[in-house]
């Protein structure tokens, strides 16, 4: 299935106007861990080709969900990747549709193209559901960098991810994209601080 098909019938529903590229999924997929992850969850699969990176990557006994909205890409996801489970919904419900806690979730979702509340909802949902070293990654279009909606992006994920890495451009993409990886959700800053204490006691 064409992606570019989808977002002409359905350009509220599917961002990207062209399937992302092997070396962006190669960067997407890259120093995760995901070669020992237990549970992992992708959000925005769209056509599968983060999908396919991960399940080359993954060992046989890891959870691994994918989530998406567009139930024509569901149907085709579910046709070519069996072993993986593809989940019919919106990546603000990740909590209630997969198992957590998550050891990496992976976004292909349009940031740019969302209002600031689904934005704060999407993040908010991927820190609730990631372990205490559970790892985020995500993408942007070099071209929408400095627009409005990506740097506010960018502000909330630095607000809510202790540490936040963005790589160099991946030229290619089409269009040209950069990659960002987030680690230590703030949330969890509390419990990893006891940790040290608790194996004392």
């Amino acid at each position: 299935m064409s992606i570019t098909t989808e977002f002409f019938r359905h350009p509220f529903l599917t961002g990207a106007i062209a399937a992302s590229s092997g070396s962006l999924a190669a960067a997407m997929t890259r120093d995760l861990g995901l070669e020992s992850a237990a549970s992992v969850v992708e959000l925005g699969p769209g056509t599968g080709v983060f999908t396919a990176s991960i399940v080359d990557l993954l060992p046989p006994s890891a959870s691994f969900a994918a989530i998406e909205i567009n139930p024509r890409l569901v149907a085709s996801l579910r046709r070519a990747f069996p072993s993986v489970s593809v989940v019919s919904g919106s990546a603000e419900q990740l909590a209630t549709l997969s198992a957590a806690p998550c050891d990496v979730v992976i976004s292909g979702l349009p940031w740019t193209a969302m209002p600031a509340f689904r934005q704060v909802q999407v993040l908010d949902s991927v820190c609730a559901a990631l372990s205490l070293s559970g790892r985020f990654t995500t993408f942007a279009y070099a071209h929408t960098a400095w627009t409005p909606p990506a740097r506010r992006f960018a502000r909330l994920l630095r607000s809510r991810f202790s540490v936040v890495e963005r790589t160099r451009v991946v030229w290619g993409n089409l269009p040209p994209a950069y990659v960002y990886r987030a680690a230590l959700p703030v949330r969890h800053l509390g419990a990893l601080r006891e940790q040290p204490a608790a194996a004392a006691s």
